[in-house]
């Protein structure tokens, strides 16, 4: 089951989703026989047949690079039978086939095994998003929500942007994030962020109280970081934090932690929630009067009003300082105004999401320099 997965994921030449890596090989061998008897004695090539081992070795599996090693050495044993007057075959040229086919077979065997390590690193990595940033199931909480997170890292595939829904006797409440920096240290942060909100907005009645326990985490992480020896104790995060409130339609709180406003896009157009005045989590000791573990009376709470079918449109900064190649920021809610000028239903979710993570990606030519997220919720009529 590994090794036909590593074929999918790694073979070059495919037919039919077959691997038909065997054929360049088998062709190149054919024409190198062919030119070897059309061009007579004035032009021999027969012992290019080397080539033909590293040639499977780079697209075959072992078992195939060795096969190929044995029929191009009884090739060049049945030519020189077949044709005595024509070739003049040297025992050197034999062994000299034979020693290049043993050691495509030798490189094609550590090249599997390179791969197969790739796979298993794939799959942790995999393993490691889906913890992080788990599958929401579709109308999770009663919000019909869609998302794209596109890491800067196309292999690592996960990084410090971070985003949940969490159900609740109160409601259900939304974050969205983004932890200063890359690396394997912007994912702890991140992951520890989500675990305490996944805690602390399932069983916490006040929304602010969930902002104070998000900020109490990732401060008591970076003290357990510092303590461990590491430089990455004074990462931050920006995050906004909704709750829609249980019974109450129409009506959203937030709370913003430094992070970009949320938009909301309806049939009538786009317009921005209100920046708040929250400071990105991690900084909260830094504000006058802040009190002991820098949260008391800092969280606010703001309540918006929403219109039937509208919908929140939060992203990270990956979004909004995406760049052309003439250093142009994105201008966000410019392209979501004209796609839904254009076409109403670009209010869903899942159209919204498409919209905005194509535009980033065509804006910057594919060239992220940041983790980029796109997520998009809505209250279910």
């Amino acid at each position: 089951m590994r090794r036909a997965q590593l074929w999918h994921q790694y073979g070059i030449l495919r037919i039919r989703d077959r691997s038909a890596g065997w054929l360049p090989p088998l062709v190149l061998l054919l024409g190198i026989v062919a030119v070897d008897y059309g061009t007579g004695t004035d032009f021999r090539i027969i012992t290019w047949v080397v080539l033909v081992p590293g040639i499977a070795a780079a697209l075959c599996g072992v078992w195939a690079t060795a096969a190929f090693t044995g029929l191009v050495l009884v090739t060049y044993v049945t030519v020189e039978a077949l044709f005595p007057n024509q070739f003049s075959a040297q025992f050197s040229d034999f062994t000299l086939i034979a020693l290049g086919g043993m050691l495509a077979t030798l490189a094609c065997a550590v090249r599997v095994r390179g791969e197969e390590r790739i796979l298993r690193m794939r799959d942790v990595t995999e393993t490691v998003r889906r913890t992080v940033l788990r599958p929401l199931p579709p109308g999770w909480g009663g919000l019909e929500h869609a998302e794209v997170y596109l890491a800067a890292d196309t292999e690592a595939r996960v990084g410090g942007d971070f985003y949940d829904i969490q159900p609740c006797p109160y409601g259900t409440r939304v974050l969205l994030g983004d932890v200063q920096g890359k690396g394997l240290g912007a994912v702890e942060a991140a992951a520890a962020l989500l675990g305490t909100f996944r805690e602390a907005g399932y069983h916490e009645a006040d929304l602010a109280t969930v902002g104070e326990r998000l900020e109490v985490r990732i401060l008591r992480h970076g003290r357990r970081v510092e303590e461990l020896g590491r430089d990455d104790g004074d990462r931050f995060a920006t995050a906004v934090l909704l709750e829609f409130p249980e019974g109450e339609r129409g009506v959203v709180d937030v709370v913003n932690f430094g992070h970009e406003p949320p938009l909301v896009v309806g049939a009538g157009g786009v317009r921005s929630l209100p920046p708040g005045e929250g400071v990105p989590l991690g900084l909260g000791d830094l504000v006058p009067g802040a009190g002991a573990g820098g949260v008391a009376g800092r969280v606010c709470v703001q309540r918006v009003a929403l219109a039937a079918g509208e919908t929140l449109l939060l992203t990270t900064d990956g979004v909004t300082e995406a760049r052309d190649a003439a250093g142009t920021f994105f201008p966000l809610e410019e392209v979501v105004g004209r796609a839904v000028a254009a076409d109403a239903r670009c209010v869903e979710p899942w159209r919204l999401v498409g919209v905005v993570s194509e535009g980033v990606e065509r804006h910057s030519g594919g060239r992220l320099a940041d983790d980029t997220t796109v997520f998009a919720v809505r209250v279910l009529r």
